[in-house]
């Protein structure tokens, strides 16, 4: 097959969107597929037999510049103008305008494929792929109203919370568009529910396809640094639970030898930098961003122990990296992450999200108890050897594409047009 994956943004180490558009792509290159990548920027690392086509936005979120103001120059056309505007008036553009500008693309080359994935973008320039003779499948990692009731909960103020209301008016679209897609795809038993839950999304057109590891995450051969906690917020919001983890750790730092490594960019002046000095923990905190894989395993696999306090997850991606790494878990009993890490205790030690002190002992009684990290690393590394494989993801999704491709040719045929059976 000749296969379309959009992307609106591929972040190529951190972020769930362009991991998985790095290790679909590359497997199903290597079940015989034609695979192109169509992104926004951040641009995605892929593999050899990938091709990407870079659609450029004004990129106004770039770091270290985010919100920027471009240039007269800069401007192309119309899009260019309404992704300005939206951000100028405190919405999110970027899946809008990377549709308008992707689906220009597409009819140009509407030949040169057999279906298009898209990667959660659910901008309404999408609707017109199936118009153009492309069956459409579209991945949801989970649906991000979920962020939303939760950046709301947590925003001090009435005009913060209007702020944020406006910054996720693209929900809307992209629940419209996610009750017309074709065939929906998603990552979890839990994802599948709250997609159905929160954009109404027939059930009968969804299919789960939990993520994979890549082969590069595996147990270290050095030991582990004595007292090192690692934990990963590819995005620094609430929703990671950042500041339920910073408080445990101020507790168990008073009595303990402890370094929390926070694999993140901290927004200068925001809630985690503040809490760290609040706190005083300051002298133990490290932030870690911009880093390769190969430097992301390594340090994975130097950490004692390993928190995911996320208050939702679609899957946690990172979950299985650690696992994959034989990295013992304290993680939260929130959205997927019991679905992914098994059952309590094996694997992972469970706790309520949010809850400061049930964090406390957890790590503390883990720390305690080198031989239990021992089987609990062994067991998640079993975990996701039997469970999570990139391989068996591209398989899948390409199960999902067969299975589009043939009811778009099927109702070709039964409204009497030309459709090759």
């Amino acid at each position: 097959m000749r296969v379309a994956l959009l992307s609106y943004r591929s972040k190529p180490h951190c972020g769930g969107q362009g991991i998985y558009v790095r290790h679909l792509s590359r497997e199903l290159v290597a079940l015989g597929h034609d695979v192109e990548v169509f992104s926004g920027q951040p641009y995605p690392e892929l593999d050899e037999g990938v091709t990407l086509t870079r659609v450029p936005s004004l990129d106004l979120y770039r770091e270290p510049d985010p919100f920027r103001i471009p240039r007269p120059r800069e401007f192309r056309d119309l899009t260019d103008g309404q992704e300005f505007l939206i951000m100028c008036t405190g919405g999110f553009p970027e899946p809008r305008t990377f549709s308008k500008r992707v689906i220009r693309m597409l009819r140009q080359r509407k030949d040169e494929f057999d279906v298009v994935l898209d990667n959660q973008v659910l901008g309404h320039g999408l609707l017109e792929v199936e118009e153009l003779g492309l069956p459409m499948v579209t991945a949801i990692h989970h649906p991000i109203t979920f962020d939303r009731r939760i950046d709301l909960a947590a925003a001090p103020s009435l005009r913060k919370k209007l702020g944020l209301r406006r910054w996720y008016g693209f929900l809307r679209m992209q629940g419209k568009v996610a009750r017309e897609a074709r065939k929906v795809v998603t990552v979890s038993e839990s994802s599948y529910r709250d997609i159905v839950t929160d954009f109404g999304v027939d059930p009968s057109r969804m299919r789960v396809i939990p993520l994979g590891a890549d082969d590069e995450f595996v147990p270290p051969t050095e030991p582990r640094v004595p007292g090192r906690i690692l934990a990963m917020a590819s995005a620094d919001a609430p929703m990671k639970g950042i500041a339920t983890l910073l408080e445990a750790f101020a507790k168990l730092r008073t009595e303990r030898d402890l370094e929390l490594v926070l694999v993140t960019r901290p927004k200068p002046g925001g809630r985690t930098e503040t809490m760290v000095d609040q706190l005083g923990i300051a002298d133990s905190v490290r932030f870690v961003h911009g880093v390769s894989q190969s430097e992301l395993v390594a340090l994975m696999g130097s950490a004692e122990l390993a928190c995911v306090p996320s208050l939702y997850e679609g899957f946690s991606l990172p979950t299985v990296e650690l696992m994959a790494c034989g990295t013992p878990l304290v993680v939260s009993r929130a959205g997927a992450i019991p679905e992914v890490v098994g059952p309590d205790g094996v694997a992972a030690e469970l706790v309520e999200p949010g809850n400061v002190e049930q964090l406390r002992v957890a790590i503390g009684s883990l720390l305690d108890d080198p031989e239990r990290r021992a089987r609990m690393g062994r067991a998640a590394r079993r975990r996701v050897e039997e469970t999570f494989s990139w391989k068996a993801v591209a398989r899948q999704t390409a199960e999902a594409f067969a299975e589009a491709i043939e009811e778009r040719k099927a109702e070709r045929c039964s409204a009497g047009k030309a459709c090759g059976c």
